[in-house]
C-alpha cells in the first residue's frame, strides 16, 4: 500500500477543517482532506446550522442603538463560562483571544470572503439579566445572509480552485482509523476506504471497507467534531450536576457525529479534557421529516411562551424561553423530566417561532428578500406551519379542554389544574404592567428593543384571550448538539500531550478542540461562538502548519 505525500492532512470536511485547509493553501501549502462521508457531506454540521455568529460592537449593533463592548462581553463570557479547573488555563486564553477575535477581526475578514449579515442581531442566552442566570447581557448574535451554506460556500470555493489546480485533494469515504506517530512526531494518518454511497447528506452511509490507505504529510489537523449523534457516548459522559442523563433524546446532529477523531488523537498521546461539559437543548421536537435517526429540530422561541415541566408545573426564573440553556436543562434533569411543555397561542407562534437550521429557514438560506417578506404576513412560517400540521408533538386546540387532553395523550401524567393554574397566574402577570413576574418583566423588556419587537416578540396579551387562538402546546424534549471538551491545544492550535508540550505534527480544529484550548466556552455558550469557533481554531491552525 503506497502512501501519498501532501504539506497538510485535514481529518474531516466541516467547516473547521476546510478553514484550516483554505489558509494552508493561501500559505503554498498542498493540502488533502480526509472525510469518511461522501462529497455531498462536505461542511459537516455547519452546513446544517442557522448561521449565527457571535460578534462584539458591530456596525449591526450601533445601528441598532445596542451598547457592546470587549470589556463587556468578557464579563459575559467569564461568568457564563465559571472557569474552575486547572485545564481552563488555555481555555482562558481562547477565550481572550476568540472575543478579540470577534470585536475586531472577524466582521471584516467575512467581508472580504462576501460574506454578508441579516442587519436585525438576536438576542440569544439573554438570562444574564434575570436573577442567577447566565448569558448575553446584550443582542450579539450574528446571522449570516445564506445561513450555514452560505458561511460554508467561500471555503468550498477556495477548495475546489485549489483541486483544480493540483495542490488540493478530496478523499471521501475514507476513514481514518489510526494516526501514524515516528520518532515523536505525527507524520500521517491511515486508514479504511469505504464502499461508495449514494445517501443524501445526513443519511447514515455504509461503513463497508472495501480497501486501505495511507497518507503521509507533515502536519496532520484533526476536525471531526464532536460526539452530539452518539447518544450512548453522551449519557456515558454524562455529568451529575446535571442530574440524570435523559433517556429520550433526539438527535440534532446525523449519527456520524460519534468522537471517533477524539479517540484517534487520545490514541497518539492527545491530552482529553472537559469530556463532561456538554450543550444541549431543551427545546427539541421530533423532526417531522427525518434525515437521519431519532432527528431532532430546536425551536429558537422569542419569550412569551409559557414554560411547564413534564407535570405541568411552571419553571422557575431564569428558566424562561430563550434565556438560560444549561440551568433550563439542569432543571428539567432535577426533577426527572423527559420532556416539558411549551404553551402558547396563534399569535405568539407566528411572531415568535423560529426552528433552527438551515433547512428550515429558506428564505434566509436562500437569500430571498420576497419569501423573507412573508414573515410580517398573518400566519406562521411555512416551515412551523408544517410541524403544526404533521408534527408529532404538537396540540392545536380551539377550547382549553381540548388542549389539555391532548396534553394528557402525548404525556401521561400531566396534572390538569396545575397547567390551568400556570397558566392564570402567566396571565395575570402578562397583563398587569406593574407586575414583577420575571418573565412578564423580560417580555416588556424585550419589546424595548427594536430587533426584538420587529421580527421576535408579539405583542403581551392572556394565553386565555381567545382572539389569539387556537391554543397550541408542543412537548419538548432534550436535543443533542454540542461537546464542550475536547483536544486541548495551544493557541496555533497545536496539539498539547499529557506534559502539557505540543505533539509535533498534530493540530485540532473546531468541536473536536472544544472550539479551542479543549474547552473555550467553560460550561456555557453564548450562542453564535460554535461557527466562530470553527473559523477562529481553523485560521489559526491554517497559519501554523
Amino acid at each position: 500500500m503506497a502512501a501519498h505525500t501532501t504539506d497538510v492532512i485535514v481529518i474531516g470536511s466541516g467547516l473547521a477543517g476546510l478553514v484550516a485547509a483554505s489558509t494552508a493553501l493561501d500559505r503554498g501549502r498542498t493540502v488533502t482532506i480526509v472525510e469518511q462521508e461522501g462529497p455531498q457531506s462536505i461542511g459537516g454540521q455547519a452546513f446544517w446550522s442557522f448561521g449565527g455568529l457571535f460578534l462584539v460592537d458591530s456596525p449591526e449593533q450601533r445601528r441598532l442603538g445596542i451598547d457592546d463592548s470587549l470589556e463587556l462581553a468578557w464579563e459575559d463570557w467569564d461568568r457564563s463560562a465559571g472557569f474552575d479547573r486547572d485545564e481552563d488555563e488555555w481555555a482562558r486564553r481562547w477565550a481572550d483571544a476568540y472575543l478579540d477575535f470577534a470585536h475586531r477581526d472577524l466582521r471584516p475578514w467575512l467581508r472580504e470572503l462576501g460574506v454578508g449579515l441579516f442587519p436585525i442581531v438576536g438576542h440569544a442566552e439573554r438570562g444574564a439579566r434575570t436573577p442567577g442566570g447566565h448569558g448575553n447581557t446584550v443582542p450579539r448574535f450574528h446571522i449570516v445572509w445564506g445561513t450555514g451554506p452560505g458561511l460554508v460556500a467561500p471555503f468550498t470555493r477556495r477548495l475546489r480552485d485549489a483541486v483544480r489546480a493540483g495542490r488540493a485533494r478530496l478523499a471521501f469515504r475514507h476513514r481514518a482509523t489510526a494516526l501514524v506517530s515516528e520518532g515523536g512526531r505525527i507524520v500521517g494518518v491511515r486508514g479504511e476506504r469505504l464502499a461508495d454511497d449514494v445517501t443524501v447528506r445526513g443519511e447514515p452511509s455504509s461503513r463497508e471497507a472495501v480497501g486501505a490507505f495511507e497518507l503521509r504529510g507533515e502536519s496532520v489537523v484533526v476536525a471531526t467534531g464532536g460526539i452530539g449523534g452518539e447518544l450512548e457516548r453522551v449519557r456515558e459522559l454524562w455529568p451529575a450536576r446535571l442530574g440524570s442523563a435523559p433517556r429520550e433524546a433526539v438527535r440534532g446532529v446525523p449519527v456520524h457525529v460519534d468522537g471517533s477523531g477524539l479517540a484517534l488523537a487520545e490514541a497518539a498521546g492527545a491530552r482529553l479534557v472537559n469530556g463532561d461539559r456538554m450543550w444541549h437543548y431543551t427545546e427539541g421536537i421530533r423532526n417531522w421529516d427525518p434525515i437521519w435517526p431519532d432527528h431532532g429540530i430546536r425551536i429558537l422561541p422569542g419569550p412569551s411562551s409559557l414554560w411547564l415541566d413534564h407535570r405541568g408545573n411552571r419553571l422557575p426564573s431564569p428558566n424562561y424561553p430563550g434565556f438560560d440553556t444549561l440551568s433550563t436543562l439542569e432543571h428539567l434533569r432535577s426533577v426527572g423530566a423527559e420532556h416539558s411543555w411549551f404553551v402558547l397561542t396563534q399569535s405568539i407562534v407566528e411572531k415568535e417561532f423560529t426552528l433552527s437550521g438551515s433547512e428550515q429557514n429558506p428564505d434566509l438560506t436562500g437569500r430571498s428578500l420576497a419569501k423573507l417578506a412573508q414573515r410580517i404576513l398573518p400566519g406562521a412560517p411555512a416551515p412551523v406551519q408544517a410541524f403544526l400540521d404533521h408534527g408529532e408533538d404538537f396540540v392545536v386546540a380551539d377550547r382549553l379542554t381540548a388542549l389539555l387532553d391532548g396534553m394528557e395523550r402525548l404525556g401521561p401524567g400531566v396534572d390538569r389544574a396545575a397547567v390551568v393554574a400556570a397558566i392564570h397566574e402567566r396571565d395575570d402577570a402578562v397583563a398587569d404592567p406593574t407586575s414583577t413576574d420575571p418573565q412578564a418583566v423580560e417580555i416588556r423588556r424585550a419589546r424595548e428593543y427594536v430587533g426584538d419587537r420587529l421580527v421576535r416578540t408579539a405583542a403581551p396579551h392572556r394565553i386565555l384571550d381567545e382572539r389569539h387562538w387556537p391554543l397550541i402546546a408542543v412537548r419538548l424534549r432534550t436535543l443533542t448538539r454540542k461537546t464542550l471538551g475536547g483536544i486541548q491545544t495551544d493557541l496555533d492550535s497545536r496539539a498539547l500531550g499529557a506534559d502539557g508540550e505540543p505533539i509535533p505534527g498534530l493540530f485540532a480544529v473546531g468541536e473536536a478542540a472544544g472550539f479551542g484550548g479543549g474547552g473555550v466556552h467553560g460550561y456555557r455558550a453564548l450562542e453564535g461562538t460554535f461557527l466562530g469557533g470553527c473559523l477562529h481554531t481553523g485560521l489559526r491552525a491554517g497559519r501554523a502548519v
